[in-house]
């Protein structure tokens, strides 16, 4: 049986690099369109919205802008208990962890936390009106496809052990 996936990327069209998550979306969207176990969508919710993006899918890979002080453009692999903070701007949200295990709780379908795979670019300037990403997170958007493309093409049997190697939270390889 093949597991039913999402890609999902996350942002916000006029804010400049929170844009990038929906950019890299789009370029997959083309590229996987053949693939009827994969699904590929944008939103711009985080907390429990996003977990109910997640509801009946087995697996997913979500694509956002992060800002955490790192070189812009970078592209890391996180997992949802990496992410402190969530993409809302409600202080009645919650956190991805914090909505997953509600919505679990809850009885609904989510994939387990080690079959969902945040991929993060390193965001220059999230708050400035505009319909361009800054040139370095620009540039990291080829990147970004790759390593989804390549999580995709090896998630079942290749995939890095997610307690070693590559690990969460550290910079991907050079692509």
């Amino acid at each position: 049986m093949m597991k039913r996936t999402l890609v999902l990327g996350l942002g916000n069209d006029i804010l400049t690099d929170d844009a990038v998550g929906l950019r890299v979306a789009r370029e997959l969207k083309s590229i996987l369109a053949g693939r009827p176990e994969i699904t590929v969508d944008e939103d711009c919710w985080g907390g429990l919205r996003l977990m109910e993006r997640l509801a009946v899918f087995d697996r997913a890979i979500i694509i956002d802008a992060i800002q955490s002080g790192g070189q812009p453009g970078t592209v890391r692999i996180l997992s949802p208990k990496d992410i402190p903070t969530q993409h809302s701007a409600s202080a009645h949200d919650v956190n991805l962890p914090t909505a997953l295990a509600f919505g679990r709780k809850m009885g609904v379908h989510l994939p387990e936390d080690h079959e969902i795979v945040l991929v993060a670019i390193e965001a220059l300037d999230i708050l400035t009106f505009g319909e361009r990403c800054t040139p370095a997170v620009e540039a990291a958007i080829p990147q970004a496809v790759r390593l989804v493309l390549d999580l995709l093409a090896g998630w079942d049997n290749s995939l890095p052990d997610r307690n070693s190697g590559l690990g969460f939270g550290q910079s991907t390889r050079e692509l």
